[in-house]
């Protein structure tokens, strides 16, 4: 019912999309014109099936509309830790997605990212993410690792990470700090459909991350560090 109301929220003029195994693809009408539509719902685990039907989706539509613009909604609780899945090469399968996405974008494509429930791991890295806008629901999670994963991967006590995230934004999941890490644009509060005509419309011009962590100090050395490497300094 959630899923319902939300794209009735962001597409009033009508939109018709599929949902498949928790797999979102169709396309919606806007004021300024016919927008594809992709995404997860219900906390998706994304797995190969999933990220290969979403590429799909991609290649349809930059084939057929190359400017046609792409939003995605993103709800997923990761990759699919299952046997299945990596014996099949789920990082291919992630990187095929990528891809397209990025194929979409240079042909003219603007994307949108919507986060209305989770984002977690590498089912928004190779997917929501990928948009020149990310924007969120104020009540969306958005977290890359937990915690305890991060502790396992980096060796590093997990008490010692769990101080760190009540200080940097970069070790703590929730939106808020993904907001002041610049790498959610904006929360979406109210009009819906008014807020993604306004991202539709708004000026894009590379990746702006950087620059939007170091405003709201939530990134105080990625741009920094960004310039000068490509300046050719040591």
């Amino acid at each position: 019912m959630y899923l319902t109301s939300l794209l009735d929220s962001l597409f009033p003029l009508g939109h018709r999309i599929d949902r498949k195994d928790d797999v979102l693809t169709g396309d919606a009408r806007t004021a300024v014109g016919e927008v594809t539509v992709i995404g997860t719902t219900n906390q998706l685990e994304v797995g190969v099936d999933h990220a290969l039907t979403l590429a799909t989706a991609v290649l349809a539509s930059t084939r057929a509309h190359p400017q046609r613009p792409i939003v995605m909604l993103a709800d997923t609780a990761g990759q699919r830790l299952a046997r299945r899945d990596e014996l099949l090469g789920i990082n291919g399968y992630f990187a095929h997605l990528a891809k397209t996405l990025d194929l979409a974008r240079r042909r003219g494509a603007r994307l949108i990212t919507l986060v209305y429930g989770e984002s977690v791991s590498g089912g928004f890295l190779s997917f929501g993410l990928m948009a020149d806008h990310i924007h969120a629901l104020p009540e969306a999670q958005v977290r890359v690792m937990d915690l305890r994963a991060m502790a396992r991967v980096t060796k590093q006590p997990l008490e010692k990470l769990q101080a760190l995230s009540t200080t940097s934004p970069v070790f703590a999941p929730g939106v808020e700090n993904y907001l002041r890490m610049g790498a959610v644009e904006s929360l979406w509060k109210g009009d819906l459909a008014a807020a993604l005509l306004a991202s539709l419309a708004s000026h894009s011009e590379g990746d702006a991350r950087r620059e939007l962590g170091a405003a709201r100090g939530g990134r105080t050395l990625a741009r920094d560090v960004s310039a000068a490497v490509a300046a050719g300094e040591s």
